[in-house]
């Protein structure tokens, strides 16, 4: 009886030292949580909910880690035991804490990307990067907890990085041009650009090995970052989103030019504010280009839109405006013709009848 109550004492004084002090540590958390979430309230930047949000679950954990630390030490296990259970701990808080810190780093990013004015955006590529230096950080912080030296890992990793980089070639050439299009800048995330090839689209995303595009169609087309680096390509959000539209207008040889330009600025300048994505500042104006035409005096109506695709239903609504005024002023828009002469040959001498001499 006596053996039995000391193995029990033995156990159960590290345990309701390792309990009291997880309940501490829990009590602790919650009055430092509350004294944080009313500064939190009172700030308007969104990193301290970021924050908040990553801490909450895993300080629990840290608490019942850290509670079994306190109650391991108090113990009367053999030594050998003590320092294995203790490693354990170790290893389950620094990697709950590199993941924490991993996930809270890249909403952080995030969040400042978006509400800076900077020309960089919060890419695949970039959130991956940053969380996996956190990782790689975090996973050489372990291997030191537990006592393996990381210089010949390193070493070997370095051996075999050449092997590697020899093998997935067009891998990293794709991770290298994702890369060089974040810190060129190129393009960024919510541009619409067009490539060489044809494709075009709003940029969606820009991962470590390729860049997705969404199309006009809502169809997504994934493109290598190789070839996006490769290629010659129309930024339309660059130097900013606002652009020129340029509208052909054709009308008959017997029309006044000057009665034409009248027509065509005054109604693209009553249509701003009525035509979704038309601007009015610069205001529109027109050009007699490129000219006489074969079949008609050709005019080049000039204004802006705020985007890309604002050009689209911008010239559906101007020209059947257009199309309404210039019936109503009498200014005919002319068929293609051509004028045909037709010129008469000469008749043919008629024939002698004389026989050819042999």
């Amino acid at each position: 009886m006596m053996t039995m109550g000391a193995d029990f004492m033995r156990f159960a004084l590290p345990l309701g030292i390792a309990v009291l002090s997880m309940c501490a540590l829990v009590v602790m958390r919650n009055v430092a949580f509350r004294l944080f979430r009313r500064w939190a309230a009172r700030t308007e930047t969104r990193i301290d909910d970021f924050v908040l949000q990553a801490l909450r679950s895993p300080s629990i954990y840290w608490c019942i880690g850290l509670g079994l630390f306190i109650g391991v030490g108090f113990s009367d296990l053999p030594e050998r035991q003590t320092t294995y259970v203790t490693r354990v701990i170790e290893v389950l808080v620094i990697i709950s804490a590199t993941f924490t810190v991993s996930n809270m780093t890249g909403a952080i990013f995030n969040d400042y990307i978006r509400r800076s004015e900077l020309p960089v955006q919060g890419t695949g590529l970039a959130h991956g990067v940053i969380r996996g230096a956190i990782l790689v950080v975090g996973f050489l912080i372990i291997l030191s907890a537990i006592g393996i030296s990381i210089t010949p890992i390193l070493t070997a990793l370095g051996v075999g990085g050449l092997a590697v980089a020899l093998a997935l070639q067009d891998t990293l050439s794709n991770l290298l041009a994702g890369i060089h299009i974040l810190m060129d800048k190129p393009i960024r995330v919510g541009d619409f650009i067009r490539l060489e090839t044809g494709q075009e689209g709003y940029v969606v995303d820009i991962t470590w090995r390729t860049t997705r595009l969404r199309m006009l169609p809502n169809n997504l087309v994934v493109i290598p970052n190789g070839k996006i680096a490769q290629s010659t390509l129309t930024n339309y959000h660059l130097p900013e989103k606002r652009m020129s539209l340029l509208i052909p207008v054709s009308v008959s040889y017997s029309s006044d030019p000057d009665k034409v330009e009248a027509v065509l600025v005054k109604e693209t300048t009553r249509a701003v504010g009525e035509i979704p994505g038309l601007l009015g500042d610069p205001a529109p104006f027109v050009r007699f280009i490129p000219g006489f035409g074969e079949s008609s005096l050709d005019f080049t109506l000039i204004c802006q839109v705020g985007e890309f695709v604002d050009q689209y239903y911008a010239q559906h609504e101007l020209r059947k405006r257009i199309f309404r005024r210039f019936r109503e002023e009498g200014i005919e828009i002319p068929f293609p013709h051509r004028t045909v002469y037709l010129r008469e040959h000469p008749a043919a001498p008629p024939d002698s009848g004389t026989p050819d001499p042999e």
